[in-house]
Protein backbone atom coordinates (compact mmCIF):
# COMPACT_ATOMS: atom_id res chain seq x y z
CA UNK A 1 0.00 0.00 0.00
CA UNK A 2 1.20 3.45 -0.65
CA UNK A 3 2.34 5.78 2.12
CA UNK A 4 0.09 9.04 3.24
CA UNK A 5 0.98 11.61 5.38
CA UNK A 6 -1.48 13.26 7.75
CA UNK A 7 -1.70 16.40 10.46
CA UNK A 8 0.98 16.10 13.51
CA UNK A 9 -0.08 13.61 16.14
CA UNK A 10 -0.97 14.89 19.36
CA UNK A 11 1.19 14.55 22.54
CA UNK A 12 1.78 10.74 23.55
CA UNK A 13 0.39 11.17 26.99
CA UNK A 14 -3.27 11.71 25.56
CA UNK A 15 -5.37 8.65 26.67
CA UNK A 16 -7.95 7.03 23.98
CA UNK A 17 -7.07 8.55 20.90
CA UNK A 18 -7.62 6.44 17.82
CA UNK A 19 -5.40 5.46 15.31
CA UNK A 20 -6.85 6.47 11.77
CA UNK A 21 -6.65 4.16 8.66
CA UNK A 22 -4.90 6.51 7.24
CA UNK A 23 -2.09 7.00 9.24
CA UNK A 24 0.86 4.91 8.49
CA UNK A 25 2.24 1.68 10.08
CA UNK A 26 5.67 0.67 10.00
CA UNK A 27 6.65 -2.89 11.04
CA UNK A 28 9.87 -3.85 11.90
CA UNK A 29 10.98 -7.59 11.94
CA UNK A 30 12.95 -9.91 13.30
CA UNK A 31 12.51 -13.05 11.89
CA UNK A 32 15.42 -14.94 13.80
CA UNK A 33 12.69 -13.64 17.11
CA UNK A 34 9.81 -15.31 18.05
CA UNK A 35 8.34 -18.81 17.18
CA UNK A 36 6.43 -18.16 13.85
CA UNK A 37 6.95 -18.35 10.35
CA UNK A 38 8.54 -14.69 9.61
CA UNK A 39 6.62 -14.97 5.74
CA UNK A 40 3.40 -16.60 7.25
CA UNK A 41 3.50 -14.05 9.77
CA UNK A 42 4.65 -11.26 7.24
CA UNK A 43 1.31 -12.26 5.04
CA UNK A 44 -1.16 -12.68 7.61
CA UNK A 45 -0.31 -8.62 8.67
CA UNK A 46 -0.40 -8.05 4.82
CA UNK A 47 -4.15 -9.46 4.20
CA UNK A 48 -5.43 -8.03 7.32
CA UNK A 49 -4.26 -4.57 6.51
CA UNK A 50 -4.99 -4.72 3.30
CA UNK A 51 -8.34 -5.40 3.68
CA UNK A 52 -9.08 -2.68 6.26
CA UNK A 53 -7.55 -0.32 3.40
CA UNK A 54 -4.81 0.57 5.88
CA UNK A 55 -0.60 1.97 5.12
CA UNK A 56 2.11 0.13 6.04
CA UNK A 57 5.86 -1.08 5.50
CA UNK A 58 7.67 -3.74 6.69
CA UNK A 59 11.18 -3.32 7.38
CA UNK A 60 13.03 -6.75 8.21
CA UNK A 61 15.97 -7.67 9.33
CA UNK A 62 18.52 -10.30 8.56
CA UNK A 63 20.50 -10.24 11.98
CA UNK A 64 19.66 -9.00 15.60
CA UNK A 65 22.65 -6.52 15.61
CA UNK A 66 20.55 -4.43 12.88
CA UNK A 67 17.50 -4.14 14.71
CA UNK A 68 18.38 -0.96 16.63
CA UNK A 69 19.10 1.04 13.42
CA UNK A 70 15.68 -0.70 11.82
CA UNK A 71 13.58 0.73 14.94
CA UNK A 72 15.97 4.00 14.22
CA UNK A 73 14.48 4.39 10.68
CA UNK A 74 10.90 3.44 11.78
CA UNK A 75 10.51 6.55 14.26
CA UNK A 76 12.25 8.76 11.58
CA UNK A 77 9.88 7.58 9.10
CA UNK A 78 6.62 7.73 11.35
CA UNK A 79 7.30 10.95 13.10
CA UNK A 80 7.38 12.27 9.40
CA UNK A 81 4.27 10.93 7.82
CA UNK A 82 2.63 10.62 11.38
CA UNK A 83 2.04 7.38 12.14
CA UNK A 84 3.16 4.49 14.29
CA UNK A 85 5.84 1.76 14.60
CA UNK A 86 4.89 -1.65 15.46
CA UNK A 87 7.75 -4.09 16.83
CA UNK A 88 6.92 -7.69 15.69
CA UNK A 89 8.87 -10.74 17.70
CA UNK A 90 9.65 -11.74 21.72
CA UNK A 91 10.16 -9.44 24.37
CA UNK A 92 13.57 -8.86 23.62
CA UNK A 93 12.67 -7.00 20.15
CA UNK A 94 9.97 -5.50 21.67
CA UNK A 95 12.56 -3.94 24.31
CA UNK A 96 14.99 -3.25 21.29
CA UNK A 97 12.57 -1.23 19.23
CA UNK A 98 10.83 0.46 21.90
CA UNK A 99 14.71 2.25 23.05
CA UNK A 100 14.36 3.41 19.91
CA UNK A 101 10.07 5.07 20.34
CA UNK A 102 10.19 6.13 23.87
CA UNK A 103 10.18 10.00 24.42
CA UNK A 104 9.88 10.59 20.62
CA UNK A 105 6.05 10.90 20.48
CA UNK A 106 5.29 8.20 18.30
CA UNK A 107 2.49 5.42 19.34
CA UNK A 108 4.51 1.83 19.84
CA UNK A 109 2.14 -1.15 18.61
CA UNK A 110 3.30 -4.84 19.09
CA UNK A 111 2.66 -7.75 17.75
CA UNK A 112 4.27 -10.80 19.91
CA UNK A 113 5.98 -13.83 18.82
CA UNK A 114 7.61 -14.93 22.07
CA UNK A 115 7.58 -17.63 24.07
CA UNK A 116 5.38 -16.11 27.03
CA UNK A 117 4.57 -12.62 25.47
CA UNK A 118 4.33 -10.83 29.50
CA UNK A 119 4.56 -7.39 28.03
CA UNK A 120 1.75 -7.64 25.30
CA UNK A 121 -0.21 -9.91 27.72
CA UNK A 122 -0.70 -7.71 30.66
CA UNK A 123 -2.18 -4.62 28.29
CA UNK A 124 -4.66 -7.01 26.50
CA UNK A 125 -2.79 -7.36 23.74
CA UNK A 126 -3.40 -10.59 22.00
CA UNK A 127 -1.20 -13.67 21.13
CA UNK A 128 -2.56 -14.24 17.91
CA UNK A 129 -0.98 -12.29 15.07
CA UNK A 130 -4.38 -12.23 13.25
CA UNK A 131 -6.24 -10.97 16.48
CA UNK A 132 -3.44 -8.39 17.30
CA UNK A 133 -3.60 -7.12 13.94
CA UNK A 134 -7.01 -6.88 13.43
CA UNK A 135 -6.87 -4.96 17.07
CA UNK A 136 -4.33 -2.53 15.55
CA UNK A 137 -7.00 -1.15 12.70
CA UNK A 138 -8.81 0.14 15.83
CA UNK A 139 -6.49 1.10 18.43
CA UNK A 140 -6.31 3.48 21.19
CA UNK A 141 -3.08 4.88 23.20
CA UNK A 142 -2.09 4.06 26.82
CA UNK A 143 0.94 5.67 28.17
CA UNK A 144 2.29 2.75 30.14
CA UNK A 145 5.40 2.92 32.81
CA UNK A 146 8.62 1.26 31.73
CA UNK A 147 12.00 0.69 34.08
CA UNK A 148 15.32 2.17 33.17
CA UNK A 149 18.59 -0.04 34.12
CA UNK A 150 21.75 2.31 33.85
CA UNK A 151 19.92 4.56 30.83
CA UNK A 152 18.11 1.44 29.45
CA UNK A 153 14.73 0.59 29.59
CA UNK A 154 13.05 -2.80 30.29
CA UNK A 155 9.59 -3.06 29.49
CA UNK A 156 8.82 -6.78 31.60
CA UNK A 157 12.15 -7.22 33.96
CA UNK A 158 15.58 -6.24 34.70
CA UNK A 159 17.85 -9.14 36.05
CA UNK A 160 21.83 -9.82 37.56
CA UNK A 161 23.14 -13.31 39.28
CA UNK A 162 21.11 -16.61 38.71
CA UNK A 163 18.26 -15.44 36.27
CA UNK A 164 20.39 -13.93 33.57
CA UNK A 165 22.11 -17.40 33.73
CA UNK A 166 18.90 -19.01 33.69
CA UNK A 167 17.88 -17.85 30.42
CA UNK A 168 20.93 -18.17 28.61
CA UNK A 169 20.36 -21.49 29.35
CA UNK A 170 17.23 -21.79 28.30
CA UNK A 171 17.87 -20.08 24.71
CA UNK A 172 20.48 -22.78 24.42
CA UNK A 173 17.77 -25.17 25.20
CA UNK A 174 15.48 -23.17 23.16
CA UNK A 175 18.19 -23.43 19.99
CA UNK A 176 18.35 -27.22 20.47
CA UNK A 177 14.47 -28.14 21.35
CA UNK A 178 12.14 -25.42 20.00
CA UNK A 179 10.31 -22.60 21.81
CA UNK A 180 7.80 -23.99 24.47
CA UNK A 181 6.77 -23.14 27.78
CA UNK A 182 7.88 -27.38 28.92
CA UNK A 183 11.59 -26.54 27.36
CA UNK A 184 11.92 -22.76 28.70
CA UNK A 185 11.11 -25.51 32.61
CA UNK A 186 13.54 -27.92 31.99
CA UNK A 187 16.42 -25.33 31.10
CA UNK A 188 15.36 -23.97 34.51
CA UNK A 189 15.46 -27.31 36.52
CA UNK A 190 19.15 -28.07 34.81
CA UNK A 191 20.49 -24.41 35.59
CA UNK A 192 19.89 -25.05 39.52
CA UNK A 193 21.69 -28.29 39.17
CA UNK A 194 24.51 -26.01 38.34
CA UNK A 195 26.77 -24.62 41.95
CA UNK A 196 26.44 -20.92 42.14
CA UNK A 197 27.59 -18.18 43.46
CA UNK A 198 25.72 -15.94 45.96
CA UNK A 199 26.26 -11.92 45.16
CA UNK A 200 27.59 -9.65 47.80
CA UNK A 201 25.88 -6.57 47.01
CA UNK A 202 24.52 -3.02 48.70
CA UNK A 203 21.20 -1.85 47.99
CA UNK A 204 20.67 1.32 48.25
CA UNK A 205 16.95 3.09 47.92
CA UNK A 206 14.32 5.02 50.01
CA UNK A 207 17.35 6.63 52.10
CA UNK A 208 18.47 3.18 52.95
CA UNK A 209 21.25 1.24 52.60
CA UNK A 210 21.51 -2.78 52.98
CA UNK A 211 23.96 -5.14 52.52
CA UNK A 212 22.96 -8.62 51.15
CA UNK A 213 24.29 -11.92 49.77
CA UNK A 214 21.91 -13.15 47.19
CA UNK A 215 21.85 -15.70 44.22
CA UNK A 216 19.98 -13.00 42.27
CA UNK A 217 18.06 -9.71 42.36
CA UNK A 218 14.91 -9.22 39.76
CA UNK A 219 13.41 -5.94 39.07
CA UNK A 220 10.08 -6.56 38.08
CA UNK A 221 8.07 -4.01 35.69
CA UNK A 222 4.98 -6.39 34.76
CA UNK A 223 2.04 -7.12 37.18
CA UNK A 224 0.46 -10.20 35.13
CA UNK A 225 4.41 -11.62 36.03
CA UNK A 226 3.97 -11.28 39.56
CA UNK A 227 0.61 -12.44 39.79
CA UNK A 228 1.63 -15.54 37.89
CA UNK A 229 4.48 -16.51 39.87
CA UNK A 230 2.63 -14.99 43.27
CA UNK A 231 3.93 -12.47 44.81
CA UNK A 232 1.31 -9.65 45.52
CA UNK A 233 2.64 -6.74 45.01
CA UNK A 234 0.63 -5.22 41.72
CA UNK A 235 -0.81 -2.30 43.30
CA UNK A 236 3.17 -0.96 43.99
CA UNK A 237 3.80 -0.95 40.03
CA UNK A 238 0.15 0.68 39.53
CA UNK A 239 1.60 3.75 42.27
CA UNK A 240 3.93 4.52 39.47
CA UNK A 241 6.62 2.00 41.22
CA UNK A 242 8.89 -0.59 40.03
CA UNK A 243 9.30 -4.13 42.37
CA UNK A 244 12.46 -5.57 43.50
CA UNK A 245 12.79 -9.15 44.15
CA UNK A 246 15.67 -11.11 45.70
CA UNK A 247 16.65 -13.61 48.56
CA UNK A 248 18.53 -14.85 51.85
CA UNK A 249 21.43 -17.03 50.61
CA UNK A 250 19.63 -20.57 49.78
CA UNK A 251 21.02 -24.24 49.09
CA UNK A 252 19.92 -25.86 45.64
CA UNK A 253 16.92 -27.67 47.27
CA UNK A 254 15.40 -24.48 48.53
CA UNK A 255 15.67 -22.61 44.97
CA UNK A 256 14.08 -25.86 43.66
CA UNK A 257 11.41 -25.29 46.15
CA UNK A 258 11.58 -21.60 45.13
CA UNK A 259 10.67 -22.52 41.62
CA UNK A 260 8.01 -24.85 42.46
CA UNK A 261 6.16 -22.26 44.48
CA UNK A 262 6.86 -19.99 41.36
CA UNK A 263 5.18 -22.71 39.06
CA UNK A 264 1.96 -22.90 41.27
CA UNK A 265 1.50 -18.84 41.95
CA UNK A 266 2.98 -19.11 45.82
CA UNK A 267 6.65 -17.26 45.76
CA UNK A 268 5.53 -14.57 47.99
CA UNK A 269 5.05 -17.55 50.47
CA UNK A 270 8.70 -18.84 50.72
CA UNK A 271 10.19 -17.78 53.85
CA UNK A 272 13.96 -17.35 52.07
CA UNK A 273 11.96 -14.13 49.82
CA UNK A 274 12.72 -10.75 50.32
CA UNK A 275 10.37 -8.11 47.76
CA UNK A 276 10.20 -4.81 48.22
CA UNK A 277 8.84 -1.53 45.42
CA UNK A 278 10.72 1.59 45.04
CA UNK A 279 11.04 4.28 42.46
CA UNK A 280 15.08 4.48 42.30
CA UNK A 281 17.12 1.84 43.96
CA UNK A 282 20.98 1.99 43.37
CA UNK A 283 22.99 -1.65 43.47
CA UNK A 284 26.38 -1.81 43.90
CA UNK A 285 28.99 -4.85 43.54
CA UNK A 286 31.11 -6.23 46.46
CA UNK A 287 34.62 -7.88 46.22
CA UNK A 288 35.73 -4.52 43.86
CA UNK A 289 33.73 -6.49 40.92
CA UNK A 290 33.45 -3.70 38.35
CA UNK A 291 30.89 -5.60 35.93
CA UNK A 292 28.23 -8.53 36.05
CA UNK A 293 26.19 -9.76 33.66
CA UNK A 294 22.43 -8.84 33.93
CA UNK A 295 19.34 -9.60 31.59
CA UNK A 296 17.02 -7.30 30.42
CA UNK A 297 13.54 -8.55 28.61
CA UNK A 298 15.56 -11.46 28.30
CA UNK A 299 18.39 -10.24 26.45
CA UNK A 300 21.40 -10.55 28.67
CA UNK A 301 24.51 -8.35 28.23
CA UNK A 302 27.17 -6.94 30.73
CA UNK A 303 27.39 -3.60 32.53
CA UNK A 304 29.35 -1.63 34.85
CA UNK A 305 28.84 -0.98 38.56
CA UNK A 306 26.82 0.38 40.08
CA UNK A 307 23.15 -0.16 38.57
CA UNK A 308 21.27 2.26 38.59
CA UNK A 309 16.98 0.80 38.11
CA UNK A 310 14.08 3.93 37.89
CA UNK A 311 11.18 4.65 36.32
CA UNK A 312 11.61 6.22 33.20
CA UNK A 313 10.91 9.87 32.85
CA UNK A 314 9.09 9.35 29.49
CA UNK A 315 5.83 6.74 29.24
CA UNK A 316 5.43 4.45 26.42
CA UNK A 317 2.63 5.22 24.06
CA UNK A 318 1.21 1.74 23.48
CA UNK A 319 -1.47 1.32 21.33
CA UNK A 320 -3.83 -1.53 23.15
CA UNK A 321 -7.28 -2.48 21.44
CA UNK A 322 -10.34 0.11 22.18
CA UNK A 323 -12.84 -2.23 22.55
CA UNK A 324 -11.87 -4.66 25.83
CA UNK A 325 -13.92 -7.17 24.24
CA UNK A 326 -11.10 -7.82 22.02
CA UNK A 327 -8.78 -7.84 24.20
CA UNK A 328 -7.03 -11.33 24.96
CA UNK A 329 -7.50 -13.24 28.41
CA UNK A 330 -3.99 -13.80 30.17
Amino acid sequence: MGLKGIATFPAATQKNFAMSNQQPFFFVMNPGSGNQNAQQTQDTISAILSAAGCCYQFMVVEEGSQLITAAQQAVKLAQEQAGAVVAVGGDGTLNTVSQAVLGTGVPFGVLPQGTFNYFARCYGIPQDTDAATQCLIDAVIKPVKVGKLNGKIFLVNASLGLYPQLLEDREAFKQRFGRNRLVALGAALMTLLKAHRQLAVQIEYAGEIRTLRTPTIVVNNNALQLEHIGIDKGDELARNHLVAITSTPVSTPALYGMLLRGLLSRLGEDENLISFSFEKMTVRLGRGRRRIKVAMDGEVSYMRSPLEFSVAEHRLPLLVPRDPALRSQS
